[in-house]
Protein backbone atom coordinates (compact mmCIF):
# COMPACT_ATOMS: atom_id res chain seq x y z
CA UNK A 1 0.00 0.00 0.00
CA UNK A 2 2.66 2.73 0.67
CA UNK A 3 3.99 1.73 -2.85
CA UNK A 4 0.71 2.86 -3.89
CA UNK A 5 0.54 5.76 -2.26
CA UNK A 6 3.96 7.16 -3.15
CA UNK A 7 3.33 6.23 -7.07
CA UNK A 8 0.35 8.52 -6.55
CA UNK A 9 2.02 10.88 -4.96
CA UNK A 10 4.81 11.27 -7.63
CA UNK A 11 2.38 11.55 -9.90
CA UNK A 12 0.60 14.34 -8.12
CA UNK A 13 3.91 16.50 -7.94
CA UNK A 14 3.76 16.94 -11.76
CA UNK A 15 1.02 19.24 -11.25
CA UNK A 16 3.78 21.58 -9.34
CA UNK A 17 5.59 24.28 -10.60
CA UNK A 18 8.39 26.74 -9.63
CA UNK A 19 6.88 29.99 -7.86
CA UNK A 20 3.89 28.54 -7.10
CA UNK A 21 1.70 28.65 -3.46
CA UNK A 22 0.98 25.80 -2.60
CA UNK A 23 -1.95 24.39 -0.01
CA UNK A 24 -0.83 21.03 1.90
CA UNK A 25 -3.16 18.55 2.82
CA UNK A 26 -2.79 15.86 5.73
CA UNK A 27 -2.47 12.15 5.96
CA UNK A 28 -0.56 9.30 4.98
CA UNK A 29 -0.23 9.91 1.38
CA UNK A 30 0.29 13.29 1.46
CA UNK A 31 3.00 12.54 3.90
CA UNK A 32 5.28 11.05 0.40
CA UNK A 33 4.32 14.26 -0.91
CA UNK A 34 5.88 16.24 1.36
CA UNK A 35 9.21 13.63 1.29
CA UNK A 36 9.04 14.43 -2.64
CA UNK A 37 8.68 17.83 -2.03
CA UNK A 38 11.14 18.70 -0.08
CA UNK A 39 13.95 16.38 -1.39
CA UNK A 40 13.07 18.02 -5.39
CA UNK A 41 13.62 21.70 -3.30
CA UNK A 42 16.41 20.67 -1.89
CA UNK A 43 17.78 19.67 -5.47
CA UNK A 44 16.51 22.77 -7.46
CA UNK A 45 13.71 20.91 -9.09
CA UNK A 46 11.44 23.20 -8.05
CA UNK A 47 12.32 27.32 -6.82
CA UNK A 48 10.59 29.79 -5.08
CA UNK A 49 7.50 27.79 -3.88
CA UNK A 50 5.72 28.71 -0.62
CA UNK A 51 3.12 26.71 1.02
CA UNK A 52 -0.04 26.66 3.03
CA UNK A 53 -0.36 23.37 5.60
CA UNK A 54 -3.87 22.11 6.80
CA UNK A 55 -2.66 20.59 9.80
CA UNK A 56 -0.58 20.54 13.12
CA UNK A 57 0.75 16.97 11.70
CA UNK A 58 1.92 18.60 7.87
CA UNK A 59 3.35 21.80 9.48
CA UNK A 60 5.56 19.57 11.49
CA UNK A 61 7.05 17.42 8.67
CA UNK A 62 7.65 20.30 6.30
CA UNK A 63 9.06 22.20 9.07
CA UNK A 64 11.50 19.30 9.38
CA UNK A 65 11.77 18.67 5.62
CA UNK A 66 12.74 22.68 5.07
CA UNK A 67 9.60 23.05 3.17
CA UNK A 68 9.05 27.17 3.26
CA UNK A 69 5.54 27.85 5.33
CA UNK A 70 3.32 30.46 5.28
CA UNK A 71 0.02 31.17 6.97
CA UNK A 72 -3.28 31.17 4.62
CA UNK A 73 -4.70 35.06 5.36
CA UNK A 74 -5.81 35.75 2.53
CA UNK A 75 -4.17 34.12 -0.08
CA UNK A 76 -5.52 32.39 -3.04
CA UNK A 77 -3.59 29.49 -3.68
CA UNK A 78 -2.74 28.17 -7.06
CA UNK A 79 -2.90 24.42 -6.43
CA UNK A 80 -3.52 22.12 -3.18
CA UNK A 81 -2.90 18.36 -3.06
CA UNK A 82 -4.51 16.75 -0.59
CA UNK A 83 -5.45 12.70 0.02
CA UNK A 84 -9.21 11.46 -0.23
CA UNK A 85 -11.41 8.74 2.17
CA UNK A 86 -13.57 8.20 -0.76
CA UNK A 87 -14.20 8.96 -4.22
CA UNK A 88 -17.28 8.33 -6.80
CA UNK A 89 -17.82 8.46 -10.23
CA UNK A 90 -18.41 12.48 -10.35
CA UNK A 91 -14.80 12.86 -8.41
CA UNK A 92 -17.06 14.31 -5.75
CA UNK A 93 -15.07 12.95 -2.21
CA UNK A 94 -15.37 12.14 1.07
CA UNK A 95 -12.83 12.91 3.12
CA UNK A 96 -11.99 14.16 6.98
CA UNK A 97 -10.64 10.36 8.64
CA UNK A 98 -7.78 12.18 9.33
CA UNK A 99 -9.51 14.50 11.38
CA UNK A 100 -8.37 17.73 9.42
CA UNK A 101 -11.42 18.38 7.14
CA UNK A 102 -12.33 22.23 8.40
CA UNK A 103 -9.03 23.40 7.36
CA UNK A 104 -8.77 20.88 4.36
CA UNK A 105 -11.85 22.42 3.39
CA UNK A 106 -11.13 26.13 3.80
CA UNK A 107 -7.40 25.70 1.42
CA UNK A 108 -8.99 23.92 -0.76
CA UNK A 109 -11.96 26.25 -1.54
CA UNK A 110 -9.12 28.84 -1.97
CA UNK A 111 -7.64 26.89 -4.73
CA UNK A 112 -7.29 27.03 -8.40
CA UNK A 113 -6.97 23.42 -8.41
CA UNK A 114 -7.36 20.67 -6.04
CA UNK A 115 -5.44 17.34 -7.18
CA UNK A 116 -6.61 14.28 -5.08
CA UNK A 117 -4.33 11.39 -4.59
CA UNK A 118 -5.92 8.20 -3.53
CA UNK A 119 -5.13 4.17 -4.05
CA UNK A 120 -7.71 2.66 -5.52
CA UNK A 121 -9.42 0.83 -2.88
CA UNK A 122 -10.54 4.63 -2.51
CA UNK A 123 -13.18 4.73 -5.53
CA UNK A 124 -16.48 3.67 -4.82
CA UNK A 125 -19.87 3.85 -6.96
CA UNK A 126 -21.57 5.86 -3.79
CA UNK A 127 -20.21 7.80 -1.42
CA UNK A 128 -20.46 6.22 2.43
CA UNK A 129 -20.19 2.58 1.68
CA UNK A 130 -16.83 2.12 2.38
CA UNK A 131 -16.96 4.24 5.69
CA UNK A 132 -18.52 7.26 7.83
CA UNK A 133 -18.70 10.96 7.09
CA UNK A 134 -16.65 12.84 9.27
CA UNK A 135 -18.92 15.88 10.48
CA UNK A 136 -16.82 18.64 12.45
CA UNK A 137 -18.72 20.41 15.20
CA UNK A 138 -18.88 22.64 18.03
CA UNK A 139 -18.27 21.02 21.36
CA UNK A 140 -21.11 22.76 23.29
CA UNK A 141 -23.36 21.37 20.67
CA UNK A 142 -22.39 17.91 19.79
CA UNK A 143 -25.25 16.31 20.81
CA UNK A 144 -27.99 18.32 19.07
CA UNK A 145 -26.26 18.03 16.05
CA UNK A 146 -25.78 14.15 16.32
CA UNK A 147 -29.87 14.51 17.28
CA UNK A 148 -30.22 16.64 14.18
CA UNK A 149 -28.69 13.70 11.77
CA UNK A 150 -30.15 11.13 13.13
CA UNK A 151 -33.03 12.58 12.06
CA UNK A 152 -31.80 13.02 8.36
CA UNK A 153 -30.78 8.71 9.12
CA UNK A 154 -27.82 8.32 9.84
CA UNK A 155 -26.06 6.65 12.97
CA UNK A 156 -23.68 8.95 14.59
CA UNK A 157 -20.47 8.81 16.68
CA UNK A 158 -18.64 10.69 18.90
CA UNK A 159 -15.08 9.94 17.62
CA UNK A 160 -12.78 8.71 20.35
CA UNK A 161 -8.59 8.19 20.47
CA UNK A 162 -7.00 6.33 22.88
CA UNK A 163 -10.23 5.85 24.95
CA UNK A 164 -10.59 9.95 24.80
CA UNK A 165 -12.83 12.18 22.99
CA UNK A 166 -10.95 12.85 19.78
CA UNK A 167 -10.27 16.88 19.57
CA UNK A 168 -9.42 18.32 15.82
CA UNK A 169 -6.45 20.88 16.12
CA UNK A 170 -9.04 23.39 16.27
CA UNK A 171 -9.91 22.43 19.49
CA UNK A 172 -13.65 20.95 17.98
CA UNK A 173 -15.48 17.13 18.12
CA UNK A 174 -16.17 14.97 14.92
CA UNK A 175 -18.87 13.09 14.38
CA UNK A 176 -18.68 9.80 12.32
CA UNK A 177 -21.45 9.21 10.45
CA UNK A 178 -22.71 5.97 8.99
CA UNK A 179 -25.21 5.21 6.42
CA UNK A 180 -26.80 2.18 5.78
CA UNK A 181 -26.37 1.41 2.10
CA UNK A 182 -24.44 4.87 1.60
CA UNK A 183 -25.44 8.34 0.97
CA UNK A 184 -28.39 8.37 -1.52
CA UNK A 185 -28.50 12.51 -2.38
CA UNK A 186 -24.94 13.84 -1.36
CA UNK A 187 -25.89 17.02 -2.92
CA UNK A 188 -28.88 17.46 -0.83
CA UNK A 189 -26.88 15.88 2.39
CA UNK A 190 -24.54 19.04 2.17
CA UNK A 191 -27.07 21.53 2.00
CA UNK A 192 -28.49 20.24 5.03
CA UNK A 193 -25.47 19.40 6.62
CA UNK A 194 -23.96 23.05 5.88
CA UNK A 195 -27.20 24.68 7.16
CA UNK A 196 -27.43 22.49 10.53
CA UNK A 197 -26.18 25.15 13.53
CA UNK A 198 -23.28 24.01 15.27
CA UNK A 199 -21.76 22.27 12.11
CA UNK A 200 -18.85 23.58 11.29
CA UNK A 201 -18.12 21.69 8.35
CA UNK A 202 -18.81 18.44 7.01
CA UNK A 203 -16.54 16.13 4.81
CA UNK A 204 -18.52 15.96 1.69
CA UNK A 205 -16.56 17.94 -1.11
CA UNK A 206 -18.73 18.10 -3.58
CA UNK A 207 -17.36 19.64 -7.21
CA UNK A 208 -14.20 20.96 -6.24
CA UNK A 209 -11.37 18.08 -6.98
CA UNK A 210 -9.78 18.74 -10.80
CA UNK A 211 -8.27 15.70 -10.42
CA UNK A 212 -7.87 12.37 -9.28
CA UNK A 213 -4.85 10.58 -9.09
CA UNK A 214 -5.32 6.71 -8.59
CA UNK A 215 -2.63 4.51 -8.03
CA UNK A 216 -3.21 0.54 -8.08
CA UNK A 217 -1.74 -2.83 -9.46
CA UNK A 218 -2.19 -1.79 -13.09
CA UNK A 219 -0.26 1.39 -12.64
CA UNK A 220 -1.08 5.39 -11.77
CA UNK A 221 -4.34 6.68 -13.99
CA UNK A 222 -5.82 10.14 -13.91
CA UNK A 223 -9.09 11.08 -13.83
CA UNK A 224 -10.27 14.69 -14.50
CA UNK A 225 -12.51 17.32 -14.76
CA UNK A 226 -11.96 19.31 -17.96
CA UNK A 227 -8.57 21.17 -17.79
CA UNK A 228 -7.92 19.10 -14.72
CA UNK A 229 -4.76 17.13 -15.66
CA UNK A 230 -1.22 19.64 -16.89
Amino acid sequence: MDALKRAAAERAAEWIEDGMLLGLGTGSTVRFLLEILGSGLKDGRWANLRAVSTSDDTTRRATELDIPLVRLGRHRLDLTIDGADEVDEDLDLIKGLGGALLREKVVASRSDRLVIMVDATKRVERLGTKGPLPVEVDPYSAEACAERIIEIGAEPRLREKDGSVFVTDGGHHVLDCHFEGGIPDPIGLDVTLSGTPGVLEHGLFIGMASAVVVAGGGGVRVLEQEGGAP
